[in-house]
Order: C-alpha cells, then structure tokens, then sequence
C-alpha cells in the first residue's frame, strides 16, 4: 500500500501487513509528523477532514506508546520513473566510402619545413662551393676564401721594375713577370697583388693584376705585365703575392 504525509506530501509504499485493521499511527520519517492511518484509505491520498467531523477513534495503547518502525528502504517513491534513452545503432563500415585526405599534425609539418630548409641551403652552399673551386677562383679570392700552398702551387718570377719618363711630364712604373705550374694537375690561376713598400717595410701603394688566362696545364706558364703612373717616390720594394694568399 501507499502512504501519503499529510503534512510534507512525502510517499512511502509500506506492505499491507504493516498496518492492521482498522488502522494505527504511523510517524513521516522526512518531516517527523505523526498521524492515524486507517486501512481503508490507506491507497488513496488522506484529504483535509471538515472541522466538524467527527475525532479519530482512540488508537491502541499498546500501538500509541511503541513508536512507529521506519519505512522500508527505497522511500519515499518517485513521482515519475526516469525515461531511458534510445539505444544509438552503431554505424555501418564501408571500406569502400571516401575519405578525406591525410594531413600532417601541425608540429610535424613545421619540422618537416625546418628540415627541408636546411637540406636546401646546404646544397646551395654546396653548389656555389663548386662555382668558386672550378670556375671562378678569381671571385673566391675577392670574397676572403684563401688558397693555401698546398691548394696553389704556382709560382711567380718577376722581372726587373721599369720607371720611365713620360713625354707629358709624369713617371711611368711597369712590372712584369711569369706565373708557373711545376705540379703534375691543372691548376686554376687567381688575381696577382702587387705591393710596394717603403724602407720601412710598409705598404705605400699596391693594385692587382689580372692574368691573361685562368687555367694553368701541368708544367706551363703565363706571362703578365701591368703599369702604373706616378707611384710614391718613397716606394723601394714590390712584393708580388696571390690574392688571398699569406704573404
């Protein structure tokens, strides 16, 4: 059976067995309110009675004085049940259906990017490396890139300085030379510098000379000549070097 707290509307289902005929006093476990319940209302919602009904029957002594046990476990009862949601049916596989193309998380492509970036630039450092080496020595001495002795054998032998006189007054200084190759390879040939000193060993004046070929065979030779007006007069030694060579 069911019964109703006329005081919090609380609703507890008891078994019949709990509350003999006619009736007896039960007590709300939520509120504590206390009441006769009579058997034959007790499925049906106990209504507010008139103020001139007639009171209660006396309860039993014997049940008044004992107080009523608690309600079973699971009270009070639910005004509705809770609806289960539909099961979700699980979606057909189709290994045939079209799928969207594959993309790389973001930090694997960035690292893929980085790498690529730097495979390019080392081959493009790499290329121009072989430009310099084969082709343009002269270039790689401009920039600061020295050839040792041990890449450069070639040898420079000068001639004696030639100073003239010019008809328009000013003085003519012409050098001349030959540049070797006493290795057994091909040899590329850079940019001669020409450097005069004084008697104090510093540099008062220098050019370069460019050579009349680039490419030297194993056992040839080039020669050179080049000139200048009106060098320092205090100039007393000329120094001939490779450009980028340790002088």
């Amino acid at each position: 059976m069911i019964l109703d707290c006329p005081e919090c509307r609380a609703r507890y289902m008891v078994p019949d067995h709990a509350i003999a005929s006619p009736g007896r006093t039960v007590r709300c476990a939520n509120c504590g309110h206390s009441w006769y319940q009579d058997v034959a209302y007790a499925d049906e919602p106990e209504e507010a009675e008139p103020d001139d009904a007639p009171p209660p029957p006396a309860a039993d002594p014997a049940v008044e004085d004992v107080p009523a046990p608690p309600p079973p476990a699971g009270l009070p009862l639910q005004a509705a049940p809770a609806v289960a949601a539909p099961p979700v049916e699980p979606v057909a596989y189709d290994a045939f259906a079209h799928r969207p193309p594959f993309r790389a998380p973001a930090r694997a492509s960035g690292r893929i990017r980085t790498i690529a970036s730097l495979a390019a630039g080392l081959l493009m450092l790499a290329a121009v490396a072989v430009i310099l080496w084969t082709t343009a020595p002269g270039l790689a001495q401009q920039i600061g890139l020295s050839i040792g002795p041990e890449e450069l054998p070639l040898r420079i032998a000068d001639n004696p300085i030639e100073r003239r006189k010019m008809a328009n007054g000013s003085e003519l200084f012409a050098v001349s030379g030959r540049i070797t190759n006493p290795s057994s390879t091909r040899q590329r040939v850079p940019d001669i510098r020409a450097d005069l000193r004084d008697s104090e060993n510093r540099i008062v004046f220098s050019w370069t000379i460019t050579p009349q070929q680039r490419t030297l065979l194993p056992g040839g030779a080039i020669d050179f000549n080049s000139a200048q007006v009106d060098v320092p007069a205090s100039s007393k030694r000329l120094d001939l070097s490779f450009v980028g060579e340790a002088s």
